[in-house]
């Protein structure tokens, strides 16, 4: 699916990388048989070591090194934050936050993390959250940070409460990913989500060593929202986990996505929105994802809607 004309980015793709969806795929057109929405991973034992984690590139980067974009030309970069809009630790209860180090500890801070996994050839990053499920073991990400430009990642793990190069929690390396069907068979935006069955570590499931966020399709829009996620591109580094929070609003250009006012960069796609976030436990319903960033409206995040397409794609995985 193309947007003429309409030019964004992804979080995980987010900043000075043109339009997400150039390269998206024709698998639905007639005669195609349809798009495979599941991949089992490929994992090389022992590749994630600390300092391969701490170079890994934004997706969002990563993609415009490679040129994959051909629409970029035609797209002005977003500008950075604005001087003294760099990351600094604030108080959990600053509300609405346009982006800071969370503070506020709770299950947030190990039910998140950082997704890593291999792009063309290249190591590549997002974020992800550990969310309830029949299997104990299912991640929420972004749909991107699963498959792009028609093929799906591999050396795909899990890193929950990453802290610079170290994963306290262990790495939890998926056995199987999962899109929603729209995003598999045309990358389209506004069904930018993803999920991973991981494997067990240490004789444990995921959820049984970092707990587990609950979730929430078809909440409706206009809600106050916390947004939390990795990112890794300038002004941020990766090592330090980012929220914004705020009353978000129904996109009103061109998704069906909610909309959030907000700084995080590129590495951040995959991150967690929640609904009714207590600031006090670090809990909430997850109801999106970082997703997108338009081109020309600086500072502010999209998150797809979880209606019935993502609670699918939750649903497959959870049964896995």
């Amino acid at each position: 699916m193309r947007r003429h004309g309409r030019h964004r980015t992804a979080a995980g793709i987010l900043l000075a990388v043109g339009t997400l969806l150039a390269g998206a795929l024709s698998a639905t057109a007639a005669g195609a048989a349809p798009a495979p929405t599941s991949f089992k991973q490929q994992q090389s034992p022992g590749f994630w070591t600390a300092e391969r984690m701490r170079s890994a590139t934004p997706l969002d980067l990563l993609a415009d090194t490679r040129g994959a974009l051909k629409s970029r030309k035609a797209v002005k970069a977003v500008k950075a934050p604005e001087p003294g809009a760099a990351p600094t630790t604030v108080a959990p209860t600053a509300f609405p936050q346009a982006g800071g180090a969370w503070a506020g500890g709770g299950a947030v801070v190990k039910t998140s993390g950082r997704v890593f996994f291999s792009f063309q050839g290249r190591t590549a990053s997002c974020s992800g959250n550990a969310v309830t499920s029949q299997n104990a073991s299912t991640v929420i990400t972004a749909g991107h940070c699963v498959k792009y430009q028609g093929s799906w990642h591999t050396n795909w793990v899990f890193v929950p409460a990453y802290n610079n190069g170290q994963a306290p929690y262990g790495q939890w390396s998926a056995t199987k990913t999962f899109a929603t069907d729209q995003w598999a068979a045309s990358e389209d935006i506004n069904y930018d989500v993803g999920a991973a069955v991981v494997a067990p570590l240490n004789g444990k499931k995921l959820t049984e060593t970092v707990g587990a966020q609950g979730l929430q399709f078809n909440g409706g829009y206009n809600k106050p929202m916390y947004a939390f996620g990795f990112p890794a591109a300038s002004p941020y580094d990766g090592t330090k986990l980012i929220y914004c929070s705020g009353n978000t609003s129904k996109d009103f250009l061109f998704s069906k996505d909610h909309s959030l006012a907000c700084n995080m960069t590129g590495g951040s796609s995959g991150g967690p929105w929640f609904a009714s976030f207590n600031e006090t436990t670090g809990t909430g319903l997850q109801t999106s994802v970082n997703s997108f960033g338009y081109t020309f409206l600086p500072n502010r995040m999209f998150g797809p809607y979880f209606g019935d397409e993502a609670k699918a794609v939750y649903d497959k995985a959870q049964i896995t």
